[in-house]
């Protein structure tokens, strides 16, 4: 019988690669759809029956579809809490209490409004945009260095106190980070985590769980777009 849970979209994403990591983590039995993004595989009419926006990933779990009405990349967040609201809620808690729970909270709003936007610029600029032919804007990433350093700052703080952001139990929060984490350190910019000891022990210890290793398999530097022809 084929898994009731099903997600749409290309794996290398790491906004997809977000909610294989919490499917994996709560040991979901699912199915990953593929996806090309370069083929136009959601705009097709299947795909758009499932999300008339033509936004991935997509999360069919039994009667339940759930989709992005946009490019709010906040949505894998969502995906990723119904996945564990539903088949793992311990890591939506932390150590299981409420200040833990809260924390939880604070450190993916981090995440998303500090760390995301500043890794995410770099990693762009320097996998993604040279891969297909373009020249990376060096103003960028420099102006996001320099906010990634200051926002590693705080998390080598944080990890001085703590085991994971949260408390002392692994949890969404430091989930969310790995997919776009695992892209980040394939740029020469990753000697801003490598440099910070406990920034580095958390991700060390991040990557090499069970789930991180297997959505590994899924992801290349290249966010697996097909490369630009040389002119």
């Amino acid at each position: 019988m084929a898994p009731a849970l099903k997600v749409y979209g290309w794996a290398v994403s790491p906004f997809v690669a977000r909610a294989l990591i919490c499917l994996e983590e709560a040991g979901v039995d699912y199915e990953l759809i593929p996806m090309k993004r370069e083929a136009g595989d959601h705009l097709l009419p299947d795909f758009l029956a499932r999300n008339p926006f033509g936004q991935v990933p997509v999360l069919e779990d039994g009667d339940l579809t759930l989709f992005a009405c946009n490019s709010d990349r906040k949505f894998s967040r969502r995906i990723a809490r119904h996945v564990l609201r539903k088949y793992q809620p311990e890591l939506l808690v932390g150590d299981g209490s409420p200040e833990s729970a809260a924390m939880v909270d604070v450190w993916l709003e981090v995440e998303a409004h500090q760390y995301n936007p500043s890794a995410g610029a770099i990693s762009i600029q320097c996998l993604l945009v040279p891969f297909l032919g373009g020249t990376r804007d060096q103003a960028i990433v420099d102006e996001n260095v320099v906010k990634l350093r200051k926002v590693l700052e705080v998390y080598e703080a944080r990890l001085s106190a703590s085991k994971y952001l949260a408390g002392e139990s692994v949890s969404l929060a430091d989930l969310s980070h790995f997919s776009l984490m695992h892209y980040f350190m394939e740029t020469e910019y990753a000697s801003l985590v490598e440099e910070r000891p406990h920034v580095k022990a958390w991700w060390e210890e991040l990557k090499a769980r069970p789930a991180a290793r297997k959505v590994t398999e899924f992801m290349s530097p290249d966010f697996g777009m097909v490369k630009k022809a040389e002119q």
